[in-house]
């Protein structure tokens, strides 16, 4: 294979450790790749803000291929695990390979229903004490939003329980409820959570 010395590190590489230019004799540019991306961040750092005046004037002047750009760059799948990441890591301490696992640990399954997930992971939603902010797990949309909705109180959703198994009918002073320590209000005894 052809080889060639780089002018600025002065090293002999093979010709493909150096960009093509039409214009040179042998083909290719006589810095190598290495040297020629160092010397663009070294002028990037010198002059940033005008760098990045001159990629906002394009994405202005450019908005339909700014959009499609920026929808293809997200749809790669290392950028989706990259922002999958970003997000767990930033929402709850957590980074996309410790999700993962907690999914293997469950078997692929919601939590509380035992659905499997679907092909698309989004579809288990990480499930996490609001007033801790402590995962418990994956769960799916469902079940989260279940959850939501008796606003993560359990005496509710044992009301709820209740509820339905009694066709329902709800007595609030059912000796059912003062046996599990629920009021008559739903509300747990006093110092209990």
């Amino acid at each position: 294979m052809p080889e060639k010395q780089c002018t600025k590190c002065g090293e002999v590489k093979p010709l493909d450790a150096f960009y093509a230019s039409p214009g040179m004799r042998d083909g290719h540019r006589n810095d190598c790749i290495d040297c020629n991306k160092a010397a663009k961040r070294e002028r990037h750092v010198r002059n940033a803000e005008q760098y990045r005046e001159k990629a906002r004037l394009w994405a202005a002047e450019n908005p339909e291929r700014r959009a499609a750009y920026q929808a293809d760059y997200r749809k790669r799948p290392e950028r989706k695990r990259a922002m999958r990441d970003l997000y767990y890591r930033r929402t709850y301490g957590l980074g996309a390979d410790d999700v993962d696992r907690l999914l293997e640990q469950q078997g692929r399954r919601c939590g509380i229903c035992g659905e499997p997930t679907r092909p698309r992971l989004a579809s288990m939603h990480l499930d996490h004490d609001h007033a801790t902010g402590k995962v418990r797990g994956l769960l799916c949309l469902d079940c989260n939003q279940g959850l939501g909705k008796f606003r993560e109180r359990p005496e509710l959703l044992l009301r709820a329980v209740i509820y339905l198994r009694n066709g329902g009918v709800l007595d609030h002073g059912d000796l059912l409820f003062r046996g599990l320590g629920i009021s008559e209000s739903g509300e747990p005894p006093d110092g209990q959570p």
